[in-house]
């Protein structure tokens, strides 16, 4: 059987960023791609916090092809008939420590294949695995159309979806932790982009929707914007999705959503370049598998659910870059010891673990059971959107004092005992 040191699965950021660690650390690895090349199953649009990555991944990084740098942030809650929309353009979003930007995967994921490439990984695309080769409960390396290749481990990053983690045992999928995401790409002249959206040249606009917008499914939705394109997009909760009554089928809400006068002017004179769905983490560190490590395996990015909505920051990017460089250093630490147990794998569960991105995760393990509760989605951002009318309108009767809205979505919020339960949650964020 033919054999290599180490071979990574799926050729994403976190199993690109853990190839380059391991061949600057001078190991022998392999990266084993689906695709046709690094990034091309990917759907454009995407944004990348540099903070957290910037001290494992400033050299990895050097020269990236980025798109917008973020200085503007939206978050729109969508009523019935209305929304409210909060802006924030601020100096500090802008500073190294807060510094974000927007990003095409195609592109992104192919520069840091070359960088991985460059540093001695061999990436070997359109090659589908089957299966986890496994002796005796350890994993030994893999099998593609009835080939084998033997490793000394494997690096699992094949998606929110990981087979190789359900087939190792280490994945139990819980449907509430998944949510289907819809994106769309639309190409607009840079200029134009920055004219509509009151940018600069260089800055970007990240945007986030909820209430409506998903009809009651918990949920939300996107929009950044790239050099020339726009990229937006539709996440529903996969579980309460499929037992709404009546049904309704995402592609519908997807299209309604676009639809509403919010959203059609700023799609007016794009063109459609790109469109495509897949699977989505939803689960924040609920979802994170109990054992990330096997003999012989290691579970990085969304195969080892690592995800991070707080509905105003999403964040996945930064947490895939982050696990595929510890495993890597990991596994160089086991070539030394000449030993890839799961007690020794073990190492980089605790890395992990001390890194900031896992205490954010642990900070905010709240969030996503405030996040699926249907009100989020449907009668708290009517009250918001009721109470700015109530506050902006002049009609033809005397208009009451500006604080009585306010006053009244308040007394709506917390002598209702129905809401008790949603006030203490908010709290505990």
């Amino acid at each position: 059987m033919e054999k290599v040191q180490y071979i990574v699965v799926g050729a994403g950021l976190a199993g690109l960023s853990a190839a380059w660690t391991l061949a600057k650390g001078g190991a022998e690895v392999m990266v084993v791609e689906r695709g046709d090349y690094p990034g091309s199953k990917n759907v454009t649009g995407g944004r990348l916090y540099l903070g957290p990555v910037r001290s494992l991944c400033g050299e990895l990084l050097e020269g990236a092809p980025f798109e917008r740098q973020v200085t503007k942030e939206r978050l729109c809650a969508m009523g019935a008939e209305g929304s409210v929309t909060e802006e924030l353009h601020s100096a500090k979003l802008a500073s190294p420590e807060y510094e974000s930007h927007t990003v095409i995967r195609g592109t992104f994921d192919q520069w840091l294949g070359d960088k991985a490439t460059e540093a001695g990984a061999m990436i070997v695309p359109g090659y589908k695995v089957d299966e986890l080769l496994m002796e005796e409960g350890k994993v030994i390396g893999i099998s593609a159309a009835g080939d084998p290749i033997g490793a000394d481990a494997v690096v699992a990053a094949d998606g929110a979806l990981s087979f190789l983690g359900e087939q190792a045992g280490l994945i139990q999928r819980d449907p509430h932790h998944y949510a289907v995401g819809f994106k769309e790409v639309h190409g607009l002249d840079g200029s134009r982009i920055e004219e509509r959206f009151g940018l600069q040249p260089g800055q970007g606009l990240a945007q986030l929707y909820f209430g409506q917008v998903t009809q009651g499914v918990p949920g939300g939705a996107f929009l950044y914007t790239n050099r020339e394109s726009l990229a937006l997009g539709l996440v529903l909760n996969l579980d309460p999705l499929t037992h709404r009554t009546p049904t309704i089928t995402p592609h519908e809400v997807f299209e309604q959503f676009k639809a509403r006068p919010e959203i059609a002017p700023i799609l007016a004179g794009t063109q459609p370049l790109e469109y495509g769905a897949h699977a989505i983490l939803e689960g924040g560190i609920h979802g994170v598998p109990r054992n990330l490590v096997k003999d012989g395996l290691v579970l990085t990015g969304d195969a080892a659910g690592l995800s991070l909505s707080l509905g105003l920051i999403v964040r996945g990017m930064d947490l895939a870059l982050v696990s595929g460089v510890l495993a890597g250093q990991t596994l160089l630490d086991c070539a030394k010891a000449k030993d890839h147990s799961a007690g020794a794998l073990a190492d980089y569960e605790a890395r992990l673990r001390a890194h900031v991105i896992w205490k954010d995760m642990k900070t905010f393990k709240n969030f996503p059971k405030l996040l699926s509760n249907p009100k989020m989605y449907t009668e708290y951002p009517e009250l918001g959107v009721q109470m700015m009318e109530d506050m902006m309108a002049v009609g033809t009767g005397a208009k009451r004092r500006l604080a009585w809205p306010m006053i009244k979505t308040m007394l709506f919020m917390g002598l209702n005992p129905r809401n008790w339960p949603d006030l203490f949650r908010m709290v505990r964020i």
